[in-house]
């Protein structure tokens, strides 16, 4: 298993071409310590949908601060290098593999939809698979955050009738796909 350090951090994120479930531990910390064999059987019995990394806080203290980890233990999953969900303390294994499944699924099934949709609408889904993992993120982020999946390429403002507008897909990608080739955040293309 991989350690993680302040240097190699966004290069092992980065490079694994899968989610990245990070433990932020300590070796001091009890907690940490019960919850470290529950995560490398999470992994094992997910059987490669996940790469489970180790950060030790005293190791990595840049990019603990980075994330603003000030509690351990703390997971954090990554999805395209980037930071999609997590939890602080422990959890049951049960608890976990629901956590993890819910979100990767959820990202499935979200894929799979949209390229339906596009199917039925006469376009396709965009062929880069990390700009539509981006897109996805920032959909699932915005769920989160405002209730819905707006666009992650537009604003939110708040105003309801407005913004009904900007939940994907979005009231102008068919025209931009007629005209540019693409939706504007790059989810569909021609």
């Amino acid at each position: 298993m991989i350690n993680l350090t302040d240097e190699n951090f966004e290069k092992e994120i980065q490079s694994a071409g899968k989610p990245v479930l990070v433990d932020f531990f300590a070796t001091w910390c009890e907690p940490c310590a019960m919850l470290a064999p529950i995560l490398e059987k999470v992994e094992q019995d997910l059987n490669g949908q996940v790469v489970l990394l180790k950060a030790n806080l005293d190791e990595i203290p840049l990019t603990a601060q980075k994330f603003g980890i000030d509690r351990i233990p703390t997971v954090v999953l990554f999805q395209g290098g980037k930071p999609v969900n997590g939890f602080v303390g422990m959890r049951s294994e049960k608890d976990i593999k629901s956590w993890l499944e819910e979100i990767l699924n959820e990202a499935e099934r979200m894929r799979k939809e949209f390229a339906e949709y596009a199917e039925k609408n006469g376009f396709k889904l965009n062929p880069d698979t990390k700009t539509v993992d981006r897109i996805i993120k920032g959909l699932l982020m915005n769920e989160e955050k405002y209730g819905k999946k707006y666009c992650p390429c537009r604003r939110v403002t708040g105003n309801t009738k407005e913004d009904a507008k900007k939940i994907c897909p979005c009231a102008w990608h068919k025209d931009e796909i007629a005209k540019d080739g693409k939706c504007f955040c790059g989810l569909y293309v021609k």
